[in-house]
Order: structure tokens, then sequence, then C-alpha cells
């Protein structure tokens, strides 16, 4: 029997494996990555490693073994089909007859186009047999604060969520999370609806960021439409894009406001609090070697 962890070079995946470590010996941890090279670190740590590729079928076969239990992180490759990605780990699993596989899903509240796919995919494992968690992730800090650079460079937090609030969590907390229910016991077929345990809203970001770098950081709210023009101005494909711009359409609905208290629960601590991660993430931005 094995911890079996997907996407675990992504990061998500490596604070779970780490933290597994912290639960397990290593030999019980099994990282599916795309690239040995990336997992190096994992493997001197004792950590077995399985190479597999959502697109690729033939690599899960034989991958998984009876009683395993299986972490399938959700693929972040928009354009590839990834309710087939996590079908085929799905099924692989079903032959496998593991014992439980859990799913990196998306707050049921969340309406938005990027929730599709995790809808599907939900259908797909609850139909499959597989004693199944979805863990309902919500948003991560760091969405925003790995972003930090041009904002403190502009003086602006740009969004086109209005006055909407966002339960945000950190990575590390979500990662506690799956870690629960991977090393422990009673949670099959359930969903947990994931959030931070506070709720803010982004004039709120805008300043914590003044108040923690000194410099004035102000929110300036705009439109879907001027929104997707920024992000596609700055590079990102349209289709993504849109999907970014409805995500904040649907902030400013609510539906990224998860209140039940299930991270923490699951944790058996409060979540990282968002002044915590922009303390983090100045500190980076502060560190990182200017550019010419």
């Amino acid at each position: 029997m094995s911890i079996v962890v997907t996407g675990a070079t992504g990061h998500l995946g490596r604070h779970v494996v780490r933290q597994l470590l912290d639960k397990v010996p290593a030999d019980q941890v099994t990282a599916v990555v795309r690239d040995r090279d990336k997992a190096a670190d994992l493997a001197a740590r004792g950590v077995r490693l399985a190479i597999a590729d959502y697109n690729s079928p033939g690599t899960f076969d034989g991958l998984f073994a009876a009683g395993d239990r299986v972490l399938l992180i959700s693929g972040n490759e928009f354009d590839k089909g990834r309710v087939q990605q996590h079908t085929i780990v799905i099924e692989a699993a079903k032959k496998a007859g593991v014992a439980l596989l859990a799913y990196t899903s998306a707050p049921e509240s969340l309406k938005a186009a990027l929730a599709d796919d995790h809808r599907a995919t939900e259908k797909v494992l609850v139909g499959s047999g597989v004693p199944y968690v979805l863990l309902r992730n919500g948003w991560y800090h760091e969405n925003y604060t790995e972003q930090l650079a041009p904002v403190l460079e502009h003086g602006a937090v740009v969004q086109a969520a209005g006055e909407g609030r966002v339960s945000s969590a950190s990575r590390a907390d979500y990662a506690a999370a799956a870690v629960a229910v991977l090393t422990g016991e009673g949670h099959e077929n359930t969903a947990y609806e994931l959030g931070g345990d506070e709720a803010w809203s982004f004039a709120e970001y805008a300043a914590e960021l003044s108040r923690q770098t000194g410099k004035e950081i102000v929110y300036n709210p705009v439109s879907i439409e001027a929104y997707t023009g920024i992000l596609t101005g700055a590079g990102v494909p349209g289709p993504l894009a849109d999907v970014f711009a409805g995500v904040d359409a649907a902030i400013g609905k609510g539906e990224l406001v998860v209140s039940t208290g299930d991270l923490s629960r699951l944790t058996g601590r409060p979540t990282t609090p968002l002044a915590e991660a922009v303390t983090t993430a100045v500190a980076a931005v502060a560190a990182a070697p200017l550019k010419d």
C-alpha cells in the first residue's frame, strides 16, 4: 500500500509530499511526475517516483495497486481536455482497486467556467464506484501574492471583482487538508468545502499591502471587459483570459466566500491569514535580484 500523489512537482503537490513525509515513512509515498529530474529532491528523501502523464493513458497502466490511497491533483492544461485527463487516472485507480481517491476540485458555490471541468470530473469520480473524497479547494493566497511585483511597481491592485470577498488560504493549508484525508480514517465518499477562516476584499488587500510596504497601494476596480483586455495585453491567451475574468465576476457575486470551516477542522488549526502571506511575498520581492 502506498499514498500516491499525482502532479507531485507542482506547487500544491510539493507541499503535499513534504507534509506527508512528516506523517509516514518515505517509502510509503509515491510521487507521480512527468519529469524525473524535477523530482530529484523528492527521490533524495526516499520518495518513490512514478513517471506518468495525464495526456498518455498508457503511462498509468499498473501504476496503482490495491489498497493505495491516491490524491488526484487537477491538471492545469485548460486546452487539453482536463476531464478526459482526470478520467484516465480515475479509471486506472478503479482497475487497481485503490482504497481511496481524493480529488482537488472547486467550491460548489463557484459557478464560473473554471468550475465546469471540476463538476464534470466529480461526476465521473462519484459514478466510478471508487471510494472518493472531494477536496473542493477555494482560492489560494498565492494566486495574488505571487504576482506582487507589478502591483508594487504601479501602486495598484487591478481586478474586476467589485466589492466581492474571497475566502482564500495558503497552498500549505490546502495541502494539510489533503494529508489529513490521505492519512486519516472515515473520509470516504465525502465532499469538503474548503476555504480560509477570514474572507477579504481587494480594497482590504490593497490596504494591507500599503501597511506592510509603506507605499500607497490602491484598489482599482475595472470592468470584466477591461480586465480581459489587460490580461490579453499581458500575453495571456484569450480563452484563458476569459476564464480568469470569469473568476473575478464570480468573486463579485460572492461565489468564492466559503464559510463552512471545513479547512481549519480538517487541519486542526486556523488557516494562514492573508497578512502573513503578504509578509512572505513582500520579503520575496525585496530579495529578488534587480532586472536590467
